[in-house]
């Protein structure tokens, strides 16, 4: 299995980018990975070369640069060469934790969509209460959105969950502003009764009071909503962990107490750390594409590697292009 990383992209680039790939070709099997940046760069962090190429390349798109217009303009930054290894058959996947919005245009315009699938969704795996997490799709890819795009999601955020996250038959929400059947706008409405109809195990409206608790393994919404939705999360669990923080730190008997429960503190922050969730996949382009969270360390990238592999390895892409034929074609007779 053929991967392409792009080095330079994220906070911590290319030092954990480079050391999550050490990890990679350590744990995994087969797997051949090509770091696309700047050789002099990546090189004083690699532990050994075995099943790793370096496409050198001292251009970089950056957080900075107007996504379009830095993909159609930056042909040879690691961000677009990467994906141009997907699209010419060099790899199977690829990843990135640099530019969101230059990775969807990079992933649109190089190496495409799946057809049928109107737009991609972003979709981060996010932690419950029991642990198991759940999917969430789209969480900013299109603010905008049609019913019938919200079902395209739905359809591919259950064939990921069952094939890669391996839940058997996973339960799909959508995400409203109220559990009873005729509540929300027209978008949500409409979306509704489509998702009522489709081959998957829809269980209703869902709200966002409910989704740490695991309300349901897939949880749908367009992209405006569901950014908010996940910045509300991470906002408020970096809150709380702040004012636990800072109260164990208040004065002694509370740092007495603080040390304690550290053991037990630290499982509780690592049980909420996306970096053990891989990254938040492009659904619906012609191969697997993974954005990486911009501060992710090398367990992070060392995760979302394995994410891609699995993907890769359960044909989800294959797999969502049947699916979205299939319907096609009913709704065509």
């Amino acid at each position: 299995m053929r991967l392409a990383i792009d080095a330079m992209g994220g906070d911590h680039a290319p030092e954990e980018i480079v050391k999550g790939a050490m990890e990679a070709i350590e744990a995994i099997e087969n797997v051949h990975i090509t770091l696309v940046g700047d050789e002099d760069k990546i090189k004083p962090f690699l532990t050994n070369s075995k099943n790793i190429d370096i496409i050198h390349t001292t251009d970089m798109i950056t957080a900075e640069d107007e996504p379009v217009r830095a993909v159609r303009r930056k042909k040879n930054a690691s961000l677009v060469l990467m994906a141009k290894e997907v699209k010419e058959g060099r790899a199977e996947a690829c990843i990135s934790a640099g530019n969101t919005g230059a990775l969807m245009s990079a992933g649109l315009f190089v190496v495409g969509r799946i057809p049928g699938i109107d737009r991609p969704a972003l979709s981060p795996t996010l932690p419950t209460i029991d642990g198991k997490g759940f999917l969430m799709l789209d969480v900013g890819a299109n603010v905008d959105a049609k019913p019938n795009h919200l079902l395209q999601y739905a359809i591919m955020g259950s064939i990921y969950t069952e094939k890669v996250r391996g839940i058997h038959n996973p339960t799909v929400g959508l995400l409203n502003v109220g559990t009873e059947d005729g509540k929300g706008n027209e978008l949500t409405k409409k979306a509704f009764d489509q998702l009522t109809e489709a081959p998957i195990n829809f269980i209703g409206n869902v709200e966002a009071r409910d989704l740490l608790e695991g309300v349901a393994d897939v949880v749908v919404a367009d992209g405006f909503t569901g950014n908010v939705a996940l910045k509300t999360i991470e906002g408020t669990a970096y809150a709380m962990f702040t004012m636990i923080k800072e109260t164990f730190l208040s004065s002694l008997k509370t740092k007495i107490a603080a040390a304690m429960v550290k053991s037990d503190l630290k499982g509780l922050k690592n049980k909420l750390d996306y970096s053990e969730y891989g990254g938040a996949g492009l659904f619906g382009l012609a191969a697997p594409v993974i954005k990486a969270h911009g501060s992710s360390n090398s367990r992070a990238i060392y995760n979302a590697i394995k994410q891609a592999c699995h993907m890769v390895d359960y044909q989800v892409t294959d797999k969502i292009k049947e699916t979205v034929e299939e319907i096609n074609k009913e709704g065509n007779e």
